[in-house]
């Protein structure tokens, strides 16, 4: 029975590896909770909270082994404006946090999502005006995305599989200002814009409604989707696709640059750009499960040339 059970376990221990390396409710969980925690104060734009929430994206980038590829190390800093009513018009610091790795391919598949959010309630949208001077955690928005960013890091950097394509993984800065921090990279790229493959951004993945299900815009920019969409199972979580590129979040500063974007979404709620945006009411197993669907897609997107780009009508 011994060399049975030795042939046994090389057969699935390739297997059991790629699962190790998938995305949990604990990793999730302890992102989340770190980028989300009173102590970051809302992650606003300029702030001393924000660059700690940079150098975090930063600490796991390297920790899997990412190249940096902004215009300091991993970050490419620039200048973002407040306009709103609750405080003056100014200019504040702000960085993307970029890291790149490198399978040796000609194209590259760029994954994002934006790390900042409105701090004390003084930037950004606002929906309650008594909430000014309050924290506004945004665990949903958008700390479930960057969680999602970089599980999708160790995902692909440690499943010990060279793909076919290289992956360019971006944490915007001053999404809430404009998509300023997406829209400086595309006008200021690192990698050539004609080498990238498609974009995928996750803005707000953790408050899944069963009776929605979790969208998932771009599927009308590039004929190839609906192919690379067949028999991606979703398990428990459903999904249903939206045709349009554009939008309030930074895949549509891809798009207008030409580029097919996937966007994933749980959709709006009672707590969105509130001090109550808490992890309390993230819903860890379907975050999960929508970044399975996620790489689904990506590794059937990789079995095809380059995509397309279809303009959206």
């Amino acid at each position: 029975m011994k060399p049975f059970i030795v042939l046994a376990f090389f057969l699935v221990s390739p297997l059991l590896y790629s699962q190790s390396v998938r995305p949990t409710t604990e990793s999730v969980a302890k992102h989340i909770q770190f980028l989300a925690s009173d102590k970051m104060k809302g992650r606003g734009t300029g702030s001393k909270e924000n660059e700690k929430a940079a150098a975090y994206i930063i600490k796991q980038f390297k920790k899997n082994g990412l190249t940096p590829l902004g215009t300091d190390g991993f970050l490419q800093p620039f200048t973002a404006k407040v306009r709103r009513i609750v405080v003056p018009d100014s200019i504040r610091p702000a960085s993307n946090v970029i890291g790149f790795l490198d399978n040796g391919a000609p194209y590259t598949i760029v994954i994002g999502a934006h790390y900042d959010h409105l701090g004390e309630g003084r930037q950004g949208s606002l929906r309650d005006a008594n909430a000014v001077g309050q924290i506004h955690n945004g665990a949903d928005d958008n700390a479930s995305g960057v969680a999602g960013l970089i599980e999708l890091v160790r995902y692909f950097a440690k499943n010990d599989v060279k793909e076919s394509y290289n992956f360019l993984f971006i944490a915007f800065g001053a999404e809430e200002l404009g998509l300023v921090g997406s829209r400086y990279f595309v006008n200021n790229p690192t990698l050539p814009l004609e080498k990238i493959n498609f974009m995928a951004n996750m803005d707000m993945i953790g408050r899944y409604a069963p009776d929605r299900g979790v969208g998932i815009g771009g599927y009308g920019t590039s004929d190839a989707w609906p192919a690379i969409f067949k028999e991606v199972n979703g398990g428990s979580v459903k999904f249903f696709t939206d045709n349009s590129g554009s939008g309030g979040a930074d895949h549509a500063s891809f798009y207008a640059k030409k580029i097919p974007v996937l966007f994933f979404h749980t959709g709006g709620h009672d707590d969105y750009h509130k001090p109550t945006d808490d992890i309390e009411k993230i819903d860890l197993v379907s975050e999960v499960g929508i970044l399975s669907i996620e790489i689904q897609l990506i590794e059937n997107a990789m079995k095809l040339p380059k995509l397309n780009f279809t303009e959206v009508k």
